[in-house]
């Protein structure tokens, strides 16, 4: 190695194996060096699902091939490979008995400049991306290290599930306030953990006051002053505070056996603050509001309980832009907007790899039938699936005609009775819904021939015998998901009505956080303030869905305990508490009415708005409680303490 590798013998890192090559005609031809694997590692860590803890608990299954050598006289075809090959045969059995344990994974580096890394592909490896030019302990790149392609070879075909054991983010027993902002910020990399300190109370203090300003929220001048340092900090991106909540989505994720990742765009608007740096247009006149544009994805389960995002796309439109649409066919979707769809697919695909035994499916409305969407959703077969509304009347392969013809003309497989909720003036009603599905064959637009045709499944809801002077139902699904029976499409065809979450998702982020009057000057300072409003705005909507999934809960599985007391104390004006927790219903009917919520048979069950309400006049009652019950005289309203149940 010495004589003839470009980087010598060493050193190396860690736990350490050689072999040589030997040939009965050469002697030495060459060898290989493996060590541990580097600590972090971005196109690595990304492509496992790690997070920071599974990473430090399972590295060292991870082996660093850190020298191939084939000494440069020797030209045999598939020498390389085949050395390669032989090599990891043997490494695993090898490493096991050298140091205990059984590696599930060899990483490797090949420099672009000098290499094109044929043998590795040759023997199977697989490219996962590049590194960032950087070294070991080289975090502001001062030492200009070449970019590397980064190689791995599993040795062990469940190495995802393998490098995954070990959660950081099991969703604990306790789930009160405090508990609640720790578990989902407090794993953000924002490299100062006085910085994700502050991140917390912050969330704890703007869930406490959903609908407060931020002096309001914080309560002093002191950390009215040091949350505003926060949002100024340039350092504090969205995306470093979502990473920890990103985290813990996947962990409840993973407890379901299909979870629904809902797509969705909404606006900002701030044309009441034409201060504000660096906005966009939002609508659709040149001189019409202005603010930003949201794109984001929720995971749902099949209830429809918010699980937690996904991800998040925020920007202000540029301006120059403006009146361009006419020009779209002439850009590659990769320059338009629209390939926010296709961006957030893949953030569902990262989920999707990190677990493997739920079936994901991303669901999005009219503005997601995207050829390329499409496209992309089928070239992997084990990501997730897609389930759309229909936009276009497409034109489908094999003489079929056209979409909204062709599934018209197919025999109805049944019909479905849905509730049509109050809307306006309109009365609710029961509708009755023809159903008819088929699989077919989609021709790619002039435009796009080189994507080809594509096979997926329509599912078309249609209303019949529709009141008079009231316009039908009317939908066309299309999903990569199968459709072969009357119950498969109406299983997915309650799938696509569970998207409607995200839309009151986004009423609780601007009418219950009040994300629309923040007044922050700018528009990065408002994205960093919309990051942590996002979780608050997602945990306020999930105590709403869950108090209907799992009523009979015990409420100590979202409320602290002098919360509750607090709450039970005012409700019956008795000052002792009960022994035994309220069940969780009961808790958020009794937090609701704080809100305003009635209770009446016709209300139904609590709302996000009258949850949000109660939860800042729960905030001031519980202050209260907790000032009576550190008197002197307080022992005798004492309840015993309560054990707190696993929720997950």
């Amino acid at each position: 190695m010495d004589r003839y590798h470009y980087l010598g013998s060493g050193p190396l890192c860690g736990q350490q194996m050689k072999y040589l090559i030997e040939s009965e005609s050469y002697g030495h031809i060459g060898g290989f060096a493996f060590s541990s694997a580097a600590w972090q590692l971005e196109a690595r860590d990304n492509w496992i699902g790690w997070d920071k803890i599974r990473r430090i608990n399972n590295l060292d299954r991870i082996i660093s091939n850190s020298r191939f050598l084939i000494v440069r006289y020797v030209k045999v075809r598939n020498l390389a490979s085949y050395a390669l090959s032989q090599c990891v045969k043997q490494l695993k059995e090898d490493w096991h008995e050298q140091y205990n344990i059984k590696p599930a994974v060899v990483e490797t580096f090949v420099e672009r400049d000098r290499f094109k890394g044929s043998s590795y592909r040759a023997a199977n490896w697989i490219h996962i991306g590049s590194t960032k030019g950087r070294g070991r302990q080289d975090r502001k790149k001062e030492f200009g290290e070449p970019v590397k392609d980064v190689y791995l070879y599993p040795l062990d075909k469940n190495y995802r599930e393998t490098l995954s054991e070990g959660s950081s983010h099991r969703i604990s027993g306790k789930r009160g306030a405090v508990d609640w902002a720790e578990e989902e910020f407090s794993g953000a990399e924002l490299g100062d953990n006085r910085r994700v300190n502050r991140l917390v109370t912050i969330a704890r203090d703007f869930y406490a006051r959903p609908i407060a300003n931020i002096p309001q929220a914080c309560g002093s001048r002191a950390k009215t002053k040091a949350a505003y340092r926060f949002l100024e900090n340039s350092e504090n991106t969205m995306e470093k505070i979502h990473k920890s909540h990103y985290e813990a989505t996947v962990n409840r994720i993973g407890e379901e056996k299909v979870v629904l990742s809902v797509q969705d765009t909404t606006t900002l608007n701030y044309s009441t603050h034409p201060a504000t740096e660096n906005l966009g247009l939002i609508g659709y006149r040149e001189n019409g509001g202005i603010g930003l544009v949201v794109h984001d994805t929720m995971a749902f389960n099949i209830n429809g309980t918010p699980l937690g995002i996904i991800d998040v796309q925020c920007w202000a439109r540029d301006p120059e832009e403006f009146g361009k649409k006419h020009l779209r066919k002439q850009y590659k979707i990769e320059q338009k907007e629209s390939y926010k769809w296709l961006k957030s697919f893949k953030a569902t695909e990262k989920a999707q790899r990190r677990c493997a035994k739920t079936t994901l499916v991303s669901v999005g409305d009219r503005e997601a039938d995207i050829y390329e969407f499409f496209h992309l959703a089928l070239s992997n077969v084990k990501g997730p699936k897609l389930l759309i509304r229909a936009e276009h009347n497409r034109l489908l392969a094999d003489g079929q005609g056209k979409l909204h013809e062709h599934i018209s003309s197919r025999e109805s497989a049944g019909i479905q009775v849905v509730h049509v909720p109050r809307k306006g003036k309109q009365s609710a009603r029961e509708a009755k819904l023809e159903i008819r599905f088929t699989e077919v064959k989609l021709k790619p637009p002039q435009d796009k021939k080189e994507l080809g045709e594509l096979s997926v499944f329509a599912i078309s809801a249609e209303e019949i015998e529709v009141p008079e002077g009231i316009k039908g139902l009317k939908w066309i699904l299309l999903t990569t998901c199968e459709v072969k029976t009357f119950d498969q499409a109406i299983e997915k065809l309650r799938w696509y009505c569970i998207r409607w979450g995200i839309e009151i998702y986004h009423r609780t982020l601007k009418s219950g956080c009040k994300i629309e009057q923040r007044q922050l000057g700018s528009a990065d300072r408002i994205e960093t303030c919309l990051a942590i409003d996002m979780v608050v705005a997602w945990r306020i909507y999930h105590l709403t869905k869950l108090g209907r999934e799992v009523p009979d809960l015990p409420c100590t599985v979202f409320f602290e305990d002098a919360e509750w007391k607090a709450l039970v104390a005012y409700k019956t004006q008795n000052p002792v508490p009960p022994e035994k927790p309220p069940t969780l219903r009961e808790s958020i009917h009794m937090m609701a009415s704080l809100g305003g919520f009635l209770g009446r048979k016709c209300d139904g069950e609590p709302g996000t708005q009258t949850l949000w309400l109660g939860l800042q006049r729960l905030d001031d009652i519980t202050e209260m409680w907790k000032v009576f019950m550190s008197g002197p005289d307080s022992s005798s309203l004492r309840s015993p303490p309560v054990s707190r149940p696993k929720c997950g």
